[in-house]
């Protein structure tokens, strides 16, 4: 699976971002899709993850409640809407694909990246 995340930026606290991730080369219902982000001198942590259906989501403690993973199938594409954002959100968002869902949320065996797209956000 190839993946390309798109639609960082920078915004102020307190705004929202939508970020997008365009998946090919494999059948994309097979997969679980999650974003990462790391941010400088940080290590790489998950975020949120989706499952094949878009029924079943999980999200890391600290984005819950203001960021919303989706997946339309139909076209291929994964989607982060990042709302109250904090300047500790401030870091290189990823997108990833696995079978697992499980391996998703605890960033183990993910075995898709794609490149990274910035988000900064000013306090």
């Amino acid at each position: 699976v190839q993946l390309q995340a798109s639609g960082g930026g920078l915004v102020q606290a307190g705004g929202s971002l939508r970020l997008s991730c365009a998946a090919s080369g494999r059948t994309f219902t097979n997969y679980a899709l999650g974003w990462f982000r790391q941010a400088p001198g940080k290590e790489r942590e998950f975020v949120a993850a989706i499952n094949w259906s878009g029924g079943t989501t999980d999200y890391a403690d600290s984005v819950k409640g203001r960021f919303i993973a989706s997946r339309d199938n139909a076209k291929n594409m994964v989607y982060l809407q990042m709302n109250s954002l904090k300047p500790e959100d401030t870091a290189v968002y990823y997108c990833a694909a696995d079978s697992s869902l499980r391996n998703l949320g605890r960033n183990v065996g993910v075995v898709y990246w794609g490149k990274g797209t910035q988000v900064t956000i000013s306090s």
